[in-house]
């Protein structure tokens, strides 16, 4: 396979953060569930179509969407993780979704079927490519003209508390790690609605639209666990991890993460307000 993304491909396939996310794979499936319910709600996926799910990760959205196209339609869902993809077929099995492929793919360079794909779909999958305008590009080449992406993305990091909360927590414990561009492949790499409407028409699109929802996130669980997940996955583990973290230190920086988030805790849950992108585009007739 041709990968573009090779840091990417090594993080999430091979490094041991990335395998946090088939750790915690329930817990966080839970919590960014209102974010797939609005893709699949703006998608509008109906009984026969073609999908392609983009960034699959371990399984949830493609298999909702084999749920949506029903047995007549199909979803070709792509990920550049190996062990992601592992689990997220044994999931698929497990449903009985029989109406879903998996691909190991870096999605910027991956020769998809040309105009096979009715849609596109991704919950918080396309915001790591090395080459944004590359990856539509192709990425668009996979839809029949007229085809439409809907796809995910976090907004501004003032209207995400889940990502700037523990930001805060960890480097007040233990420093900031060097600087990047929040434009740089990464979770917060499409928080500029403008600029990514810009390279979705670089890259051919027509009919680019994007709408700011505000939505919340839900955990199911104790605050303090909440708080604790936000040590393992996320800014705060980056940081925790660059600087080497002691165990005091992921303690001390899960009590100021709980502290924080306890006016959006309620008994036994937590809900965390976040401010998603949401972005439409088309491939031209």
């Amino acid at each position: 396979m041709q990968i573009a993304n090779e840091e990417q491909a090594e993080y999430w396939g091979k490094s041991p953060s990335g395998a946090k996310w088939l750790t915690y794979e329930d817990q966080l499936d839970q919590l960014m569930a209102p974010v797939l319910d609005l893709v699949l709600e703006r998608a509008d996926l109906k009984p026969g179509l073609r999908v392609l799910d983009i960034g699959c990760g371990t399984g949830a959205s493609a298999i909702a969407a084999a749920r949506a196209v029903g047995p007549d339609g199909h979803v070709l869902a792509a990920d550049v993780s190996e062990p992601f993809l592992d689990r997220a077929s044994a999931r698929a099995s497990e449903a009985g979704a029989q109406n879903i492929a998996f691909q190991f793919a870096d999605a910027q360079t991956h020769a998809f079927d040309e105009a096979d794909r009715d849609a596109m779909i991704s919950r918080f999958g396309v915001m790591f490519f090395e080459d944004t305008v590359a990856a539509f590009a192709n990425m668009a080449r996979a839809l029949k003209p007229g085809g439409t992406m809907t796809f995910a993305a976090w907004g501004p990091l003032p209207g995400n508390p889940w990502f700037k909360i523990p930001h805060i927590a960890a480097t007040d414990r233990l420093g900031t790690p060097p600087k990047v561009d929040r434009n740089a492949p990464g979770p917060m790499a499409f928080h500029d609605r403008e600029r990514v409407t810009g390279l979705l028409e670089q890259a051919g699109l027509s009919d680019v639209r994007v709408e700011a929802v505000d939505l919340m996130l839900h955990f199911e669980g104790p605050l303090l666990d909440c708080a604790a997940l936000c040590t393992r996955v996320g800014p705060a583990a980056r940081v925790i991890t660059h600087f080497d973290g002691k165990p005091e230190d992921v303690a001390a920086i899960q009590h100021a993460v709980a502290d924080a988030f306890l006016p959006f805790a309620t008994e036994g849950s937590v809900h965390i307000p976040a401010e998603i992108n949401l972005f439409q585009a088309c491939r031209p007739d």
